[in-house]
């Protein structure tokens, strides 16, 4: 299995939770590669980037942490490929329109990209309505987040015609510090969501 994780904003390819999953692997499932991508950069870009990769391997599944959950429900959708999304941001165009508002706009994310207005809308167009089968996604959602409202992604991938499995703690943060101990579950969801295609 090849797995492509897709970091949060503010993120990088160096992430704790994209570093705990490689090692993971390196150890238990070394025939499971996990690529770490860098993120920062405009959503058309990263889409197109990410879009390559799927189409370069085989066997894919993504797995996604908050920014990056929303671009790996729109791969996944999109390719019919299995996804985890760990806190995943649902609507980003305004979580980012109230993090920041138009004053804060363009922000300066990394020395070499800035998100702006266009971009922006480029979020604004990029919202998926849920496919009918959203089998193949799993939300993992901590009630302690301090950024997302987790009841929005309950109710987004309760949605779908055949929705998303979602588990849902009390607790826990943004962060989802517990992450390490769910790899080996998520390694299994994956797994299985691949199989049942062949």
């Amino acid at each position: 299995m090849n797995i492509i994780y897709l970091h949060g904003f503010r993120s990088h390819s160096y992430s704790i939770k994209g570093q705990q999953l490689k090692q993971y692997c390196l150890q238990h499932c070394p025939d499971h590669h996990v690529y770490l991508p860098d993120l920062n950069k405009p959503p058309l870009e990263v889409l197109a980037q990410v879009a390559r990769d799927i189409q370069s391997l085989e066997d894919v599944a993504l797995v996604g942490s908050s920014f990056g959950g929303f671009y790996a429900t729109h791969l996944a959708l999109q390719h019919k490929c299995p996804a985890v999304l760990i806190n995943p941001a649902v609507h980003p165009y305004a979580l980012f329109m109230r993090l920041f508002g138009h004053g804060q706009i363009p922000l300066q994310v990394t020395p070499d990209w800035a998100l702006d207005e266009p971009q922006l809308q480029q979020l604004a167009t990029m919202d998926v309505p849920i496919a009918q089968d959203a089998s193949k996604l799993l939300v993992l959602l901590q009630q302690g987040d301090e950024v997302l409202d987790y009841r929005e992604a309950q109710r987004y991938y309760n949605q779908a015609q055949t929705p998303s499995m979602i588990m849902t703690e009390v607790g826990g943060n943004h962060a989802m510090e517990n992450f390490a101990d769910k790899i080996p579950m998520l390694l299994t969801f994956l797994a299985l969501a691949i199989t049942k295609e062949k």
